[in-house]
């Protein structure tokens, strides 16, 4: 593992160059593929019809519904949460007429239709408020394990007048483990309020229940908000009862690009000290947040910002060289203050719409190929589907006014005549430019948060 961590810290070295540098040099290797472009462009929550044409633009690979039921424009409190779907708990679990899919399968049929697959979550959405009600371990673990079973049979078989989306990942739960460290679990708890024995038993019945009646499936969770802390004793106890986990999900929220690569190598390291070598590590929950503290407001007004756009395609060009399989932005869900994307009512993209847009363009071009850069500040990806090369690049420092003016030079070897540059930063929205090609050579000014996508043929 060593290795590992040190191959890992060299390649993050290399994919980042000093803002304060005049001269930035990137020198791509077209022919030298690393593998694919992660789906790092993932995200929480879908489309709804106000912004389902910009939101089909972004490529969306997965979208995970959670929280959904927070949200009035998604019918709060009424759809995707397993107490939603299936209100009475004293219902019989083979009678149809005991869910109600309504307003979920209008979220479910919007993310299909806008192309993005869901990344569906069993579970409840977080409680705020002063009384709580879905976040209580079930009466009967195997019960619930029924019910959920019967929400797949819906969405993947078409079971009381549904689908056959062919939804892959089933997510169990959402951060059991939240309110464990500040010890409100059982006092004021907002997603379990159990213990975590409580949680990994629940985990264990309703993985090998599902896992019994769909092979095909992934199943995993659990979300964590803190996985360093709870995940050894659960890894632990799946082990001992051979219980599925298919992908390991978890949460962070920082504002430092390096600070999620180091936890995506320490969860990893966990994964496979254990045996889940083949478990996907999927960082499901992440956006930008200096402190959990503050009484400013200041993260909530980066969000949508220049900055934020930079801190997006940073950290996914940062985590598409860590042990990372996928990474979900929180969130695109509408009106809230984590969704950067769109503006609030007026659904107008703003600057880390189009980071996560840039993102979707090198995925689609299939292969990332090696960059060498330099320093650090300024992250950058390179993509090739062996006729176009794209780079992606992002100008952040989280520190204020350490993030500069640069001059970065891109070399891609047998580039020639012109090279398309979409550019945005605090003065510019993903305007388009034309640069010269020089002896496969590029040069190109990136203001301080600044993305650049540069496109050679």
């Amino acid at each position: 593992m060593k290795k590992v961590l040190a191959l890992y810290s060299v390649l993050i070295v290399l994919f980042s160059v000093s803002c304060n540098n005049t001269d930035v040099y990137v020198n791509v290797a077209p022919l030298a593929v690393m593998g694919p472009v992660k789906p790092m462009n993932a995200a929480n929550n879908g489309p709804v019809k106000a912004n389902m044409e910009s939101y089909a633009a972004l490529q969306i690979p997965y979208a995970r519904p959670h929280d959904a039921a927070l949200t009035e424009v998604y019918v709060a409190k009424r759809c995707v949460d397993v107490s939603a779907v299936f209100p009475d708990w004293d219902a019989p679990v083979d009678d149809p007429a005991s869910y109600d899919f309504v307003n979920t399968d209008v979220l479910i049929t919007n993310m299909i239709n806008a192309g993005t697959k869901p990344f569906y979550r069993l579970g409840q959405s977080i409680e705020h408020g002063a009384k709580k009600y879905g976040i209580y371990p079930p009466k009967d673990n195997m019960k619930w394990a029924r019910i959920c079973e019967h929400i797949i049979r819906h969405y993947n078989e078409g079971w009381a007048d549904g689908y056959h989306y062919d939804i892959e990942y089933w997510e169990i739960w959402n951060e059991p483990d939240l309110d464990v460290k500040e010890g409100r679990q059982f006092t004021n708890p907002r997603t379990w309020a159990g213990t975590l024995e409580q949680f990994n038993e629940l985990y264990v019945t309703a993985a090998c229940h599902l896992r019994s009646c769909f092979p095909d499936i992934k199943i995993g969770g659990p979300a964590y908000a803190s996985p360093l802390r709870p995940m050894g004793d659960f890894l632990d106890c799946i082990k001992k009862h051979g219980a599925p986990l298919d992908f390991f999900s978890w949460h962070r929220y920082d504002s430092i690009p390096e600070h999620y690569v180091n936890r995506a190598l320490k969860v990893r390291e966990q994964l496979d000290a254990r045996g889940f070598v083949k478990t996907e590590s999927i960082l499901d929950e992440w956006n930008y947040v200096r402190s959990w503290t503050e009484k400013d407001f200041y993260s909530a007004r980066v969000r949508p910002s220049a900055k934020a756009g930079a801190f997006v395609a940073a950290v996914m060009c940062s985590l598409q060289n860590a042990p990372l399989d996928m990474l979900m932005y929180y969130d695109l869900r509408p009106y809230t203050s984590y969704n950067g994307a769109f503006a609030a009512y007026t659904f107008d993209p703003q600057p880390p719409y189009y980071a996560l847009y840039y993102w979707s363009q090198l995925a689609a071009l299939g292969s990332q190929v090696k960059a060498e850069v330099s320093g650090k500040d300024i992250y950058g990806c390179a993509a090739s589907d062996g006729k176009t090369v794209m780079v992606l690049l992002a100008n952040y420092n989280d520190a204020e006014g350490q993030c500069v003016h640069g001059n970065v030079r891109v070399n891609v070897p047998g580039a020639s005549g012109r090279c398309r540059c979409l550019i945005t930063d605090g003065s510019h929205m993903n305007v388009s430019r034309e640069l010269p090609v020089r002896k496969g050579r590029v040069s190109v000014t990136m203001d301080p948060y600044s993305i650049v996508l540069l496109e050679f043929e």
